[in-house]
């Protein structure tokens, strides 16, 4: 039998009962059982009818797995095994949301490593350690516990669209995760493959420009994250000749990048993003050009989730500006900090409380209040854009700030998702900068504030160990706003 007949007969077969699926008689629905707890695909296999909940039927069931099964069989080439995935890719495209959880569900229930198996290589490992006999046990324990699931994956992946149909599946997945258990099997092995197949090692960089096709820029107009890019004029002047975009692409998916990053070429660390936006601003005198601001950094694939490049993209951004601009001293970022509204509403009353007596007083008589209480202090806050240099309430508010950055943890890692990155990346928290976002969305996420992470391309390991032994790296100017 060609390939060409076992896709039609096999898939066509498995498409042909997607109405009797989704359309059950009326007569049939009355005599279904009253809602129950769901069912493993275990139970779902053996049984005759399907409980409401369930878009497969048993049989459509059955028929899947099989189709699944089919694409792993050994007997049959890699080749022959990317052409049976590409048809069930083909089913899953047409397929409803429940009906590709299904399918999810069969791929991280059904795709187990045999437990016997791996439970005698483990006894068989564990007496031959310290042996001639170790080494040659403990490959055949590591071959045990590698799971049917990922030769699946790996077949998937051998058709042209075969990565980005996978890339898309685990988004498609990840929203289920927390309501749905039995899926994390199938997440954790695609998270695992995916740190494979998009090791930085198989990625390319490569500057996005002006002049890049119009497909690319779209693509940028899109999975911007930080700032919203409002129109062509913005996205043109983001990259205009005082400013460069990299981007991180994979071989399979050419036309989409990972991950890009925007920079800025200046004469000094940025402390607001107004001016990097202001399309008519004038463009910075390269021959000037001392720092690199990284001002906004964006993944663009969801399904990549848990698979970290940022921190090789940095560095090999770095490292290309300096090859092209010599004079370049300083990499830093300006940076949001979405998280510190939010932590502030919950921690105000604890942060008054570790004022001394003098400075609550005088944080007091400028609220109104006095003693003040953290609903008192959060309502003044609310006028930050127009607090002077001496106003106690912005004092605090970047006290708050630098504590929020510099010892807010949870689990040993910053609190706040950015500094977990950049801190993670081995920079340090640089310095605050007030109104530095004065945008609706800065105001709601940290009353306007951002912050500059700086890159020390030579204490980037020194930093890494502080953030692993506890300890936030950041400036002397931070840890002097420390309560």
């Amino acid at each position: 039998m060609t390939a060409a007949d076992w896709l039609n007969r096999n898939v066509s077969r498995l498409g042909g009962d997607k109405k009797t699926a989704k359309t059950p008689t009326a007569a049939a629905d009355a005599a279904m059982p009253a809602p129950a707890p769901a069912r493993s695909t275990r139970e779902r296999l053996a049984a005759t009818l399907r409980q409401k909940e369930e878009a497969l039927s048993p049989r459509v069931l059955r028929r899947t797995l099989q189709e699944l099964k089919a694409i792993v069989d050994p007997q049959v080439s890699e080749v022959e095994g990317g052409r049976r995935a590409h048809g069930v890719a083909g089913w899953y495209a047409g397929a409803t949301q429940d009906e590709r959880r299904d399918m999810w569900l069969l791929m991280s229930e059904q795709f187990v490593a045999d437990a016997q198996k791996t439970q005698l290589a483990q006894a068989q490992f564990a007496r031959a350690v310290g042996t001639p006999d170790e080494a040659v046990a403990e490959v055949r324990y590591r071959r045990a516990t590698v799971s049917p699931r990922r030769r699946l994956l790996q077949r998937f992946s051998v058709f042209p669209e075969g990565i980005r149909f996978l890339v898309d599946l685990r988004a498609d997945l990840l929203p289920h995760l927390k309501s749905d258990k039995r899926l994390q099997a199938l997440d954790v092995e695609m998270e695992y493959m995916f740190s494979t197949w998009f090791d930085v090692g198989f990625l390319e960089l490569r500057r996005i420009s002006w002049d890049s096709p119009a497909s690319l820029i779209e693509k940028l107009i899109r999975y911007e994250a930080v700032h919203d890019i409002k129109s062509w004029a913005d996205v043109k002047n983001r990259l205009d000749s005082d400013r460069r975009c990299y981007g991180f692409f994979h071989p399979r998916l050419p036309d989409d990048p990972l991950i890009f990053v925007e920079v800025a070429l200046v004469d000094r660390m940025t402390d607001s993003i107004t001016p990097l936006l202001d399309e008519s601003a004038d463009t910075t005198d390269l021959s000037k050009a001392t720092t690199a601001i990284f001002y906004s950094i964006s993944n663009t694939q969801a399904g990549l989730r848990g698979v970290s490049f940022g921190d090789s993209l940095i560095k090999r951004v770095a490292e290309t500006l300096k090859e092209e601009f010599p004079k370049l001293k300083a990499f830093a970022t300006l940076s949001p900090i979405p998280g510190f509204r939010s932590w502030l509403a919950k921690n105000a009353g604890a942060m008054i409380e570790k004022l001394d007596v003098k400075t609550r007083a005088t944080l007091g008589r400028a609220v109104g209040f006095e003693p003040p209480l953290a609903n008192h202090f959060l309502a003044a806050a609310d006028a930050a854009p127009a607090l002077d240099a001496r106003s106690p309430v912005r004092q605090m508010l970047l006290r708050c700030a630098a504590e929020y950055l510099g010892r807010a943890v949870l689990d040993g890692k910053p609190l706040d998702a950015v500094a977990r990155f950049h801190l993670g990346n081995g920079a340090r928290v640089e310095r605050l900068n007030w109104a530095g976002d004065p945008s609706v969305k800065g105001m709601k996420q940290s009353y306007g504030l951002m912050v500059n992470y700086l890159y020390d391309l030579k204490r980037l390991d020194k930093h890494r160990a502080m953030l692993a032994q506890g300890q936030i790296p950041a400036s002397s100017e931070v840890e002097g706003l420390y309560m």
